[in-house]
């Protein structure tokens, strides 16, 4: 298997963890990084795993739905309340089961895997999408890489 990793930098966004018994149970902001590691069993006819000028769409993603977001926990109690002030003049709201950075590369890894499948054909895939808060924390979802596909 190659390997390669396309890095999305700066991207600013919001959260809190609304069970976390301290600071961090209020709103507050980070500058996150989110990188993707790609793999594949053969490259492509210019020896590249993926063709980092064909990945703009990742780029459109993380602009339309995390630059300048504020990233909600689906059981986050007071959601709702908050959205309600304001709504979507004060908020861009993203939810997902779980915010943490941990949460974030999970649910990352299940947005992006089938974009990459779907653009390369199947030929490259995603194996790991990590996450980095404010350059200091970090958490990695991968997956094992899948076998090779027979050849016809």
């Amino acid at each position: 298997m190659i390997t390669c990793q396309k890095t999305y930098s700066d991207i600013p966004w919001a959260h809190r963890q609304h069970r976390h018994d301290g600071h961090c149970a209020l709103i507050h902001g980070h500058n996150w990084s989110i990188t993707l590691t790609f793999g594949c069993h053969a490259p492509d006819e210019n020896g590249f795993v993926v063709d980092f000028g064909k990945l703009k769409f990742l780029q459109r993603w993380i602009d339309e739905n995390l630059d300048h977001a504020c990233v909600f926990g689906s059981e986050d109690p007071l959601r709702e309340a908050l959205l309600q002030v304001g709504g979507r003049a004060l908020w861009k709201p993203y939810v997902v089961p779980n915010c943490s950075c941990e949460g974030m590369a999970s649910h990352l890894f299940a947005v992006f895997s089938p974009m990459i499948d779907d653009t390369s054909a199947g030929r490259a895939f995603l194996t790991a999408v990590e996450i980095v808060e404010d350059s200091k924390n970090s958490a990695t979802y991968s997956v094992p890489a899948p076998s090779p596909r027979p050849r016809a």
